[in-house]
């Protein structure tokens, strides 16, 4: 599976946040678009529900403005990814879930790479969150940060906000000229090629699957290893 523009492969999952009553947990929804790697919809619930996840869902598919058919929903094989209520909801709004492969643990590899990015910044609370409120605050500060500034790696260093928008295509060959005058002023300063800033322009759902068979070249098969 894969995706060639926004819009087209969601990938999803919940985390647990902890709060200041042990073994009490407040629960981190995100939907991440493949393609671009931008968080298109998240919420922080005391519980873990299928009827949230549908409202969020719903919430999503009206921002983005997806129409029936064009869009595939990844996630593990949770209970509030395969609940009835959550399947229903897909269908109405013309999604086709899509779920991981048994016994793979590392089948949904975006969405736990994203979790990993959140949890492992600096900036990540040492203490519990106080409440939803502050919960919810602090993982909107975080989402800004990745989708507006994160240089992602993946995407050859541009934002999930300026891919998401199609503005990587342009960056990127600007990047590429200031990248080749540089080296025609300094050739000594340079011992090989410069770095490549051709657009990723095909994002697979499982690279080690199916992405790297397909990558034609070297840089893409580095890329597409990354997810977050």
């Amino acid at each position: 599976m894969q995706a060639r523009a926004p819009g087209q492969l969601f990938s999803w999952d919940i985390t647990y946040l902890p709060t200041e009553v042990k073994g009490v947990y407040s629960y981190l929804y995100l939907f991440m678009d493949i393609y671009s790697r931008k968080i298109v919809g998240w919420q922080v619930y005391a519980s873990e529900s299928v009827e949230l996840a549908g409202e969020v869902m719903r919430d999503i598919c009206g921002r983005e403005r997806i129409a029936p058919g064009q869009m595939v929903l990844h996630s593990d094989n949770g209970s509030p990814m395969k609940g009835a209520t959550m399947l229903a909801t897909l269908r109405a709004l013309g999604v086709a879930p899509s779920f991981s492969r048994p016994a793979v643990s590392n089948d949904n590899p975006y969405s736990e790479s994203l979790f990993k990015t959140l949890k492992y910044r600096p900036v990540y609370p040492q203490h519990p969150f106080a409440n939803l409120l502050a919960a919810r605050q602090w993982v909107g500060a975080f989402v800004h940060w990745y989708n507006e500034e994160h240089r992602h790696s993946a995407i050859r260093f541009v934002t999930p906000a300026q891919r998401h928008a199609g503005l990587d295509v342009a960056l990127l060959g600007a990047r590429k000229g200031v990248y080749e005058a540089a080296k025609l002023r300094r050739p000594e300063r340079w011992s090989g090629k410069t770095r490549s800033w051709k657009p990723v322009l095909v994002v697979h759902l499982n690279p080690d699957k199916d992405g790297l068979k397909n990558a034609n070249k070297p840089e893409e098969k580095t890329a597409l290893r990354k997810a977050a």
